[in-house]
């Protein structure tokens, strides 16, 4: 089954704009995620979708593929949607959304998502441990799920909320990635936008709040949080530099 991977790219964040085209270490965002999928060897074609052009053209320059998109969507798996019924990708029946702010996405965290999907899941994400000091900071979302590894509830609150010592199976980061079947994204993205979905500005609630499956594939370590701000982008590049360092 062949894997295609969308990375949808869009400049109007209200956070920080201008996101995709920031530098991370000379280059723009939205390019190093790229690269950062393209050296897992995990997806059998890579593409940005975007509806600026200006995206579209820095893509192109680093040797990636781009398909444009309508300005209209309201979430990423919309845009996602949206290329996946286009005729040059219409043989994919597995589909990755990598979120546009992920560049240092763990290899681990690309493979079980994908995992849980052929295992049957409608839905595949992954989490990492969260540290407590971590756990209140809203740009980090947080994941619950049941025993069988299937997400309960995503929140930028802290989740869960522990009333005694000991409480609780600790924190969990949700990273930004997404896989499904290509049916179960055409069912996403032709559901409407739910209240929970609008309330924490989490379009993955729109699935559960509809009753689809998410299984979340937990990692073993703590992952580099995604870039959502200006001091996120800074606090990438110095993880950069160090991570560089210590491989030379």
């Amino acid at each position: 089954m062949p894997v295609l991977a969308v990375i949808p790219a869009r400049l109007g964040s209200t956070r920080f704009p201008q996101k995709p085209l920031q530098l991370l270490a000379g280059e723009p965002l939205v390019v190093r995620v790229a690269r950062c999928v393209q050296g897992m060897g995990l997806v059998d074609r890579i593409v940005v979708a975007t509806d600026a052009e200006a995206v579209a053209a820095a893509v192109a320059a680093a040797g990636f593929s781009v398909a444009m998109t309508a300005a209209t969507h309201l979430s990423g798996t919309d845009r996602v949607a949206e290329v996946v019924g286009q005729p040059g990708y219409r043989d994919f029946d597995l589909i990755v959304n990598v979120q546009g702010d992920e560049p240092f996405l763990p290899r681990a965290a690309l493979a079980g998502a994908i995992a849980r999907v052929r295992a049957g899941d409608q839905i595949g994400t992954a989490a990492a441990p969260l540290a407590e000091a971590d756990a209140g900071d809203p740009n980090r979302v947080k994941v619950v799920t049941d025993l069988a590894g299937r997400a309960l509830y995503f929140s930028r609150s802290v989740i869960p909320a522990k009333r005694g010592p000991g409480a609780g199976s600790g924190y969990w980061q949700h990273l930004g990635i997404y896989a499904y079947g290509r049916e179960a994204l055409r069912q996403m993205a032709a559901l409407e936008p739910t209240p929970l979905e609008r309330a924490e500005r989490l379009e993955q609630l729109r699935a559960l709040e509809h009753g689809m499956r998410i299984g979340v594939t937990r990692l073993t370590e703590p992952a580099p949080a995604g870039i959502d701000t200006a001091e996120d982008l800074a606090r990438a590049e110095r993880y950069w530099t160090q991570r560089q360092g210590s491989a030379s």
